[in-house]
């Protein structure tokens, strides 16, 4: 088996998490040797549990590994795993780094100087005009810029640094080909024709869940330098963006 259809398999088993997953790459070192590990080597080890063993054990996720592969190929869509070089060095000092990334688009500029602007997505007119300025000026600056590709202030980011010929990172809670919301697809292929990126951790074919968008927020903020909030309702997943980028320093 191709070693990327470990890490697709890798990926795709739930409830295991990031925690749990680095735990195991620092034992076994590569998926593949985990998909070998015995039930009884696997409940050994502190923290996996019967529940977790049987999710690693589980047939359903070691099925059709080829089809994601030539799919991917097919798709122009791209795994990368926490060893690749590629994969953003700011993201590997988080404490729950997710452990592979799905791209579509430009992987060259994951580890550039970076960022986050974030935002509602009921903005004010007020709103609207800062965040269309900073995005156009940071970009203008050679600066990449990253947001979350959702309705508002993050689309604005995005179509900002488009127009002043920046590019853009979008880190999307679904997989990469399933992007959420439906009217941004346009500017998705807008992205990636500009030499911007779409990235997940989720493995293709996800779709948008709701418990998705506060996860994938880590990383937005744990791949960039710094976060730029335009606007944000005290209870929203802006500011849950703030909270793990002021966890990560």
């Amino acid at each position: 088996m191709a070693e990327i259809q470990y890490w697709i398999w890798l990926s795709r088993i739930e409830k295991l998490g990031s925690i749990k997953t680095q735990k195991l790459l620092e034992i076994y070192g590569v998926p593949k040797n985990i998909w070998n590990a015995t039930k009884e080597e696997l409940l050994k080890i502190e923290g996996i549990g019967e529940e977790t063993t049987k999710q690693i054990l589980k047939e359903e996720y070691r099925k059709g590994l080829e089809k994601y592969e030539i799919y991917m190929k097919q798709n122009n869509i791209e795994l990368i795993h926490i060893y690749d070089k590629y994969y953003p060095e700011k993201l590997k000092t988080i404490y729950d780094k997710p452990i592979v990334l799905y791209i579509k688009g430009n992987k060259s500029i994951l580890n550039e100087f970076s960022l986050a602007i974030i935002g509602c997505r009921d903005h004010t007119k007020y709103g609207e005009i800062v965040a269309k300025n900073i995005s156009y000026q940071i970009s203008k600056n050679n600066i990449v810029t990253i947001s979350g590709l959702a309705r508002g202030i993050d689309s604005i980011a995005h179509k900002e640094t488009l127009k002043a010929k920046g590019k853009t990172i979008a880190v999307i809670g679904s997989g990469v080909d399933n992007i959420y919301p439906e009217e941004n697809k346009e500017l998705a292929k807008e992205i990636i024709k500009n030499w911007g990126t779409i990235i997940s951790e989720y493995v293709i074919g996800t779709k948008p869940q709701k418990m998705n968008f506060p996860a994938r927020n880590r990383i937005i903020s744990g791949m960039s330098n710094g976060v730029v909030v335009i606007e944000a309702k005290k209870k929203s997943g802006t500011m849950i963006t703030v909270d793990f980028a002021l966890e990560q320093g």
